[in-house]
């Protein structure tokens, strides 16, 4: 296709495989990160700067914006005041480049978003969904909804079209952060005491979030839209582990402590958010996306898990 899309975010891990996803289909696709990258197409960008169409060429004549760059979740967090440093990149930076996007011209915005924008964890037993209370509790989450009211209310003065995207839990291969260290732990054969979490969460594999970012470029009932999806395939931690030590041929010793004596554990070390991952619930319905779009996750849970296990596999050869 004769087209120029852009992707922010590209040497992200959403936006490596975005990259991919639609890297045979574009004729012209432009990768913007703050990283360099030796990619056709990749330019240094920085979602904080100062941004014109003097400075920021690459988007004349561009069609569609792929917004994945974000500052995302710091483990050890330094900042005297973290919102600020989230707003700055989430907020102000998305909503100054949806300004520049609209002033260019272009078509369509699609802004990736979190389930953070709803918090934590379900207020109740019914699945979030996209019209469920918005509750952001960390500084994560806050920037991120901040710059959806700004991008909506950017569309409505421009007509710059936009499509809001709120995943859950991303995995695949080359996945960072907890989801990582829990394959490494499982990889090593070492024994994990959640055998018995009942607790309910929702996924998505990366391949099936990018199948579902593709479609929204184009589909004409995705215009001004919001979208919660997932691999609807949601499982308990236990359930989860169980999956991923079948895919790495794990060894590992899976075994039951009290919810009770762990959540202690980590309230004593500070894990507040590591007891929230592991126990609380957190799943979407993500029923609009197949109603509305007619679509529904391309892979399976089984089989992203084994993809992602297989690269694991992989990296340790190199």
């Amino acid at each position: 296709m004769g087209r120029k899309i852009a992707i922010t975010g590209a040497t992200g891990f959403l936006g490596k495989n975005l990259f991919k996803k639609l890297n045979t289909r574009y004729s012209e696709l432009i990768l913007l990160s703050r990283t360099p990258s030796n990619e056709r197409g990749a330019i240094q960008f920085d979602i904080g700067g100062n941004l014109s169409r003097e400075s920021c060429e690459w988007i004349s004549g561009c069609d569609v914006v792929i917004h994945c760059a974000a500052r995302a979740h710091i483990m050890n967090e330094s900042a005297s005041d973290p919102l600020a440093e989230y707003r700055k990149i989430n907020t102000e930076g998305t909503l100054q480049l949806a300004r520049l996007a609209a002033k260019s011209g272009v078509r369509r915005f699609v802004y990736i978003s979190s389930i953070k924008v709803h918090g934590e964890r379900n207020l109740s037993k019914a699945a979030i969904d996209e019209v469920s209370q918005l509750e952001p509790v960390d500084p994560y989450g806050i920037s991120k909804l901040e710059a959806e009211v700004g991008l909506r209310e950017i569309s409505a003065q421009t007509g710059m079209e936009f499509v809001i995207i709120r995943p859950p839990l991303i995995y695949g291969p080359g996945v960072k952060a907890n989801f990582e260290s829990m394959m490494n732990w499982l990889d090593k054969g070492l024994p994990l005491p959640l055998g018995a979490v009942h607790n309910r969460r929702s996924l998505v594999g990366i391949d099936n979030l990018c199948d579902f970012i593709s479609l929204c470029m184009d589909h004409p009932k995705a215009i001004n839209e919001t979208f919660l999806v997932s691999d609807q395939d949601d499982v308990s931690t236990t359930l989860l582990i169980q999956r991923l030590k079948l895919a790495i041929a794990s060894k590992s010793i899976i075994f039951s402590l009290p919810a009770s004596l762990m959540k202690l554990g980590a309230a004593l070390l500070n894990k507040k958010t590591v007891v929230q991952r592991l126990f609380e619930d957190l799943y979407v319905n993500s029923e609009k996306a197949t109603r509305l779009l007619g679509w529904r996750p391309p892979y399976t849970m089984t089989e992203q898990l084994r993809k992602t296990a297989l690269a694991v596999e992989e990296n340790k050869k190199s």
